[in-house]
C-alpha cells in the first residue's frame, strides 16, 4: 500500500493542537483594513479552532496529522 498523500494546501494553513482539534486563521484580515476598526481587526488576528462541523474534511487532508 502506498504511503497517503498530505494536501500541501492545508498542511499550511491548519496545525493540529494538543487537544486533536485543529487551529486556523480567521478570514478578512488581508485587505480592505481602512474600514475596519481596530477591535475588529485585533478580534480577527487572533487564531480560532475548526469547527466540529468541518472538522472530517481537514482530518481526510492531513492524513498523518
Amino acid at each position: 500500500m502506498p504511503k497517503m498523500k498530505t494536501r500541501r494546501c492545508a498542511a499550511k494553513r491548519f496545525t493540529k493542537t494538543g487537544s486533536g482539534k485543529f487551529k486556523r486563521r480567521k478570514q478578512g484580515l488581508r485587505h480592505i483594513l481602512t474600514k475596519k476598526n481596530s477591535k475588529r481587526k485585533s478580534r480577527l488576528g487572533q487564531s480560532s479552532t475548526v469547527d466540529s462541523a468541518n472538522m472530517g474534511q481537514v482530518r481526510r487532508m492531513l492524513p498523518y496529522s
